[in-house]
């Protein structure tokens, strides 16, 4: 069973009922924004989660040991390269003793729910990807979301993926998808992706008692963001750098994980690098919000 090892003040956190906020360490490594970037955001998302009241849990594994919250002279370990690992990885790297694994979505989502921490925050969520009728490529991330009881805060998902696919598929295993103060499903780098949602929040206290009356105990909620406003990136330009950069990985035959990096990589190079200052911002905006809703969560005791 997957038994995570706490830190001192996120375990002195969770056994008083206090408001602790999950972050995966992905972004925060090589693999997912370049130095110095990610070390700007590692600081930038534990201060959010710290102004608005709550304890950053920062998730990874380190020398083969699954951690939940670390300290701040670990903080240095879980900013080069490592493995990434998703859900179904964390067996392998608990039991071969990785130095260094860097939790995504669904890794992380499984160790705060194992910490008993119900808030999470991250950039963006994977989905459906484009043809995966053929492929069958769905991230596991929607899985964990199903069926872990946690609170996921996101900037939506990144545009390069089949979003309306995406949320139908959230819809069939029963995550229900709010928008944080806003109508319409961000698309990671845009405040919309053209889709409307169902459901609208306009605060904390309203997620929280949305998680308290969910159906299933063990099932999870995703709470979607959009990029602040001054830090939006042009809808236009974006669609034309991503229809060709999808048709390049064609070409090339990139197919799976490796399609992420790669787009993304053509959109900071068709962005002269502002793609990096927008990812920076949506992800300290996730952790602030992520920050209100632990604090909500918690005077209700989840």
């Amino acid at each position: 069973m997957l038994k995570p090892v706490l830190s001192l003040e996120v375990a002195a956190a969770v056994a008083d009922g206090l408001p602790v906020v999950a972050l995966e360490s992905t972004i925060f490594s090589n693999l997912g924004l370049p130095s110095p970037f990610n070390a700007d955001a590692l600081q930038r998302c534990l201060a959010a989660v710290r102004a608005g009241g709550a304890v950053p849990a920062v998730t990874a594994v380190l020398d083969g040991i699954a951690r939940v919250g670390l300290d701040e002279t670990e903080h240095h370990r879980v900013l080069g390269a490592g493995h990434k690992v998703a859900e179904r990885d964390l067996a392998v790297a608990i039991g071969q003793g990785w130095e260094f694994g860097a939790t995504t979505v669904s890794a992380s989502v499984a160790l705060a729910a194992a910490a008993g921490v119900h808030v999470f925050a991250t950039g963006g969520i994977g989905g459906v990807h484009r043809g995966a009728e053929i492929t069958g490529d769905i991230s596991a991330d929607l899985d964990a979301l199903a069926h872990q009881p946690v609170i996921t805060v996101c900037a939506g998902a990144k545009a390069f993926l089949d979003l309306p696919r995406t949320l139908e598929y959230l819809e069939t295993v029963g995550v229900p998808v709010l928008g944080w103060q806003h109508d319409w499903f961000p698309a990671f780098y845009t405040r919309s992706a053209g889709l409307k949602l169902t459901h609208r929040v306009e605060s904390g206290n309203e997620v929280a008692a949305i998680f308290a009356a969910r159906s299933r105990v063990n099932s999870g909620m995703l709470l979607t963001v959009p990029i602040p406003l001054n830090d939006e990136l042009d809808t236009d330009m974006l669609d034309a750098v991503l229809a060709e950069a999808l048709t390049d990985c064609d070409a090339a035959g990139v197919t799976g994980a490796a399609i992420t990096p790669f787009v993304l990589g053509r959109i900071a190079e068709a962005t002269a690098g502002r793609s990096i200052p927008a990812n920076l911002a949506l992800a300290e905006n996730n952790a602030a919000v992520a920050a209100q809703v632990a604090c909500a969560i918690s005077k209700v005791g989840q």
